[in-house]
């Protein structure tokens, strides 16, 4: 019976102490703590851009900004792209900015975007685009992951996964 009881008692505090860490982890990481290194950091960063030239983060500064982790081998990424589309020409998106990553090499985002165009800006993150998602709290590495930062630069929210209306309108509400 002890021996039950403090094999029970073991796992609880596991259990605990998990739940502990997550709770950490998220606060640090997740919605509404942007001000850490990695909000600032990616967004002082510059990204060359399919056409040529460099993809300026800090050009954006002073307006919302949305910045999707996309990759033209990933099917739920590409079928997400004309509501990002149609989000960056809404006259109600006023002030915000839409920026995509490519997780991609230049050639087949350039073939893509020929195919396929939008008019929001895409840099080509490559696969540091998977190491700069993963500092900014994707920590599956998974595509599309989404990060949303108020004019201030501050990362508000995250979403990993196709970003739906409910989620732009959400976003849109808190420009403010």
């Amino acid at each position: 019976m002890n021996r039950r009881f403090a094999l029970m008692a073991g796992v609880a505090l596991a259990a605990g102490a998990a739940g502990l860490g997550g709770a950490w982890w998220q606060r640090r990481s997740g919605p509404g703590l942007g001000t850490g290194s990695a909000s600032n950091d990616i967004r002082a960063a510059s990204f060359p851009r399919p056409d040529g030239g460099a993809l300026r983060l800090p050009d954006f500064d002073g307006h919302m900004l949305l910045l999707n982790f996309w990759a033209t081998w990933c099917p739920p990424c590409v079928s997400e792209l004309p509501l990002l589309e149609s989000f960056h020409r809404d006259p109600a998106a006023r002030g915000w900015r839409v920026v995509g990553l490519a997780v991609d090499q230049a050639s087949p985002v350039a073939e893509f975007l020929t195919r396929h165009p939008v008019s929001f800006p895409i840099g080509l993150a490559g696969l540091e685009g998977v190491s700069w998602s993963r500092r900014l709290g994707n920590t599956t590495g998974a595509l599309p992951f989404t990060v949303v930062f108020d004019r201030q630069g501050a990362a508000f929210d995250r979403k990993l996964g196709v970003v739906t209306p409910e989620d732009l309108a959400a976003w849109r509400a808190r420009q403010g």
